[in-house]
């Protein structure tokens, strides 16, 4: 049974980022920025490299840095993960059993079990569990997750070139449960079938996913996801009974034909936003904008693709670089 840590009455709370790669260095500006307000401190990184170890102790004053996250349980009251996917479970709930709340870089997990699992260990436990799909604060700010009508059909593109990161699981969890989060908060209801078709280029996983997603209440959404494309293209087409929203993340040009109006899509800190919403929901303030239950159904969605394009399974090396159909 792991020791406890409670949240304190007074005091900032003690945060720590496990995985201090692109995204958890990231994490660490932000819990270090948010220090100067007395409300959270950055007190520890857990990384394996002693070359990044070195450069976040150079970096912050006094923070700890460990090589093994475990040496951590416990002596924090939250943390942010931002390890590989396929680790996420191991981590996320080690944390949460030592009483910590927890904030995971997307995906929550890599199955539908250990997602429900987290979330009853989240309950259980009393701590809170959330995910990082930031994108989630951009689209809130321009109104469009707001709209009182559900799109009859929604297409999303997630392209950009190969750069090795992410390669632990498919584009699907990896670039397209971005797209799903936002479609299951644009639409409600429960999926009804699933069309899709993946492609290996450099695996093991599936590199590439164009899928088809039809809803109960018949709305269709297809989504284009590449991590391997010329150049990159990100952007959501949303089409009502009474016009299209259409939004370039790349540009932010927004495009409304609907009667209904809406804000500028400016990108604005979505991160540092999801980690001060994360602090507050951890003080009592509010609530968290993206519950785990939110990113267990987009992750339940995600394999449902994977499954439908028969690239749920890393591809042997020689059987790499061909088309998966679905």
């Amino acid at each position: 049974m792991f020791l406890r840590r409670r949240v304190p009455e007074s005091g900032p709370l003690k945060a720590a980022v496990i995985g201090a790669g692109a995204f958890g260095r990231h994490h660490a500006a932000k819990y270090a920025a948010m220090a100067q307000k007395g409300a959270v401190s950055l007190f520890a990184v857990a990384d394996p490299s002693a070359e990044v170890r070195a450069t976040i102790t150079a970096k912050y004053d006094g923070v700890l840095a460990v090589a093994d996250w475990r040496d951590l349980l416990g002596k924090v009251d939250l943390v942010s993960i931002c390890s590989p996917a396929v680790t996420h479970y191991e981590i996320v709930k080690a944390f949460l059993n030592a009483g910590a709340h927890v904030l995971v870089e997307k995906p929550i997990a890599t199955s539908r079990e250990e997602a429900a699992d987290l979330l009853a260990v989240a309950a259980e436990t009393g701590r809170i569990l959330t995910v990082g799909h930031q994108e989630r604060f951009v689209f809130a700010r321009t109104g469009l997750l707001d709209l009182d009508a559900t799109p009859l059909e929604i297409t999303c593109w997630r392209q950009g070139p190969w750069t090795g990161r992410g390669d632990d699981v498919s584009a699907v969890l990896d670039l397209m449960i971005h797209d799903l989060d936002l479609v299951h908060t644009l639409v409600p209801g429960a999926v009804a079938a699933v069309a899709a078709r993946g492609f290996v280029e450099y695996g093991p996983f599936a590199d590439e996913i164009s899928a088809t997603v039809t809803f109960t209440n018949g709305t269709l959404a297809h989504l284009e996801t590449s991590r391997v494309a010329a150049e990159r293209r990100r952007g959501l087409r949303a089409v009502y009974a009474d016009g299209v929203v259409e939004i370039d993340f790349l540009t932010r040009a927004v495009t409304n034909t609907t009667p209904r109006p809406l804000g500028l899509f400016e990108m604005g800190d979505p991160l540092g936003e999801s980690v001060s919403g994360f602090v507050d929901a951890a003080l009592g303030v509010a609530p968290v904008l993206v519950t785990a239950e939110q990113a267990a159904q987009a992750l339940s969605t995600a394999l449902l693709i994977e499954e439908a394009a028969g690239v749920s399974q890393p591809l042997p090396v020689a059987e790499r670089r061909v088309a998966v159909a679905g």
